[in-house]
């Protein structure tokens, strides 16, 4: 016991230094980000101050910037389980070395959403109640009980698998297959409960009938399974420029396969619930009528979705075209493409117009206040910040470039 504790004490003071250390861009980097965090901190403390008066949210659309990059960002949370699967599934050697880069974004991903939840919450005082055992949790009644439940253990989960294998490879040992594999299994039934639930929160809300679609699960699992992979291969290729991360060129081209047949997927979905409420003209087409055509004159959200729409569509045409695709800028334009878009249709385009008109039949559009993107730029800043800290000592940990025993395979 005394020796894994003074092995994890060597970890931790390891990771410490890996972290201080780095050159001008690094440096750079990290105070870019601090900068943003601080605006983003700034913001939300007058929030606290003033009130959600400092929001452009209403009583018609109580759900704005917050809640739409919560359901983004918990779409980014399958980064591991894409290359899980690869891994795992096919046996794919190159891809479980790098499954320890999909976990640290899953969790920086995870951290975002929960981040971005405490900031909506008017009284964060409050999150205790949230709480087993000391507030009034209602599980398994409740659905948001539920997400509390999958989200926080798919948090818990990631960390674990993240932690083990890292100390596992400082100390220059083998893993132990039931520490290991169990607990992967279930991150990956946590990672489709997370969206699934996620997505049954929306369809749970008996006034929002734009929401009302059975099509709205297995969209959320397609646009989560483009985006989290499509942030993957431009991680996976900043790590390989930056760091001499070995990448093999064969898992680039599965994640792709996965981000392309997700994409067509959520394209298809998208159609067919565009024909469903346009063909029967009911008035539950109102939201989607608004989002793309604007309704009685109102047309904010209308460039949101065209401009996504746009951006998806080019992105599929690329990376469905073996010669654009080919080339490494077109790949990875078509992968931001692919963040932009899902973010703007997965966001904006799914939760607002959920709202308008309100089931009185009002018509008050919402477009972020100042304060609201100076607090979800802060958030985003405070994600990658982690995300940057974490890959700065996994990638030498993984690759044997950070070891307790540099000259040995272990203690002796």
């Amino acid at each position: 016991m005394r020796r894994r504790v003074r092995e994890l004490v060597a970890f931790i003071r390891a990771s410490a230094r890996e972290v201080l250390r780095g050159g001008p861009e690094y440096r750079r980097w990290v105070a870019f980000l601090a900068l943003w965090i601080a605006l983003g901190g700034a913001a939300w403390v007058e929030q606290l101050l003033v009130g959600m008066s400092v929001t452009a949210m209403t009583d018609q659309v109580p759900w704005g910037a917050y809640i739409a990059n919560f359901s983004y960002t918990v779409g980014l949370a399958s980064a591991a389980v894409a290359l899980v699967a690869l891994s795992y599934l096919r046996g794919d050697e190159d891809a479980r070395a790098l499954v320890v880069v999909g976990q640290v974004v899953t969790i920086a991903a995870l951290t975002m959403g929960m981040l971005f939840v405490v900031v909506d919450i008017g009284r964060p005082d409050r999150v205790w109640h949230f709480i087993p055992l000391l507030g009034r949790f209602n599980f398994p009644i409740s659905l948001l009980s539920w997400d509390v439940v999958v989200l926080n253990g798919y948090l818990v989960l990631n960390f674990y698998l993240a932690t083990y294998t890292l100390l596992a490879r400082f100390r220059g040992r083998e893993m132990k297959r039931l520490k290991y594999q169990p607990v992967l299994a279930l991150g990956v039934l946590f990672a489709v409960a997370v969206h699934v639930v996620a997505a049954f929160l929306y369809c749970g809300l008996a006034a929002r009938p734009h929401w009302h679609a059975a099509v709205l699960v297995p969209r959320v699992l397609a646009s989560a399974f483009g985006s989290g992979p499509a942030l993957l291969i431009l991680v996976l290729s900043v790590l390989r420029d930056r760091m001499a991360l070995p990448v093999s060129p064969r898992v680039l081209a599965s994640l792709r396969v996965v981000v392309t047949a997700a994409l067509w997927v959520n394209l298809f979905l998208f159609g067919a619930e565009a024909f469903t409420e346009f063909y029967a003209g009911s008035s539950h087409a109102a939201p989607l009528r608004y989002m793309l055509f604007g309704l009685h004159g109102h047309r904010l959200l209308v460039p949101y979705l065209w401009l996504a729409l746009a951006l998806n569509v080019g992105a599929t045409a690329v990376l469905s075209t073996p010669r654009l695709f080919a080339r490494e800028g077109l790949l990875r334009g078509a992968c931001g493409a692919t963040i932009v878009g899902l973010w703007i249709e997965k966001g904006m385009g799914h939760v607002v117009p959920g709202f308008i008109p309100s089931s009185l039949g009002e018509i008050v559009e919402y477009s972020p206040s100042l304060h609201e993107t100076l607090v979800c730029a802060g958030v985003w800043a405070a994600g990658a910040l982690l995300l940057t800290l974490m890959l700065k000592v996994a990638v030498p940990v993984e690759f044997g470039q950070l070891r307790l025993y540099p000259t040995q395979g272990g203690p002796s």
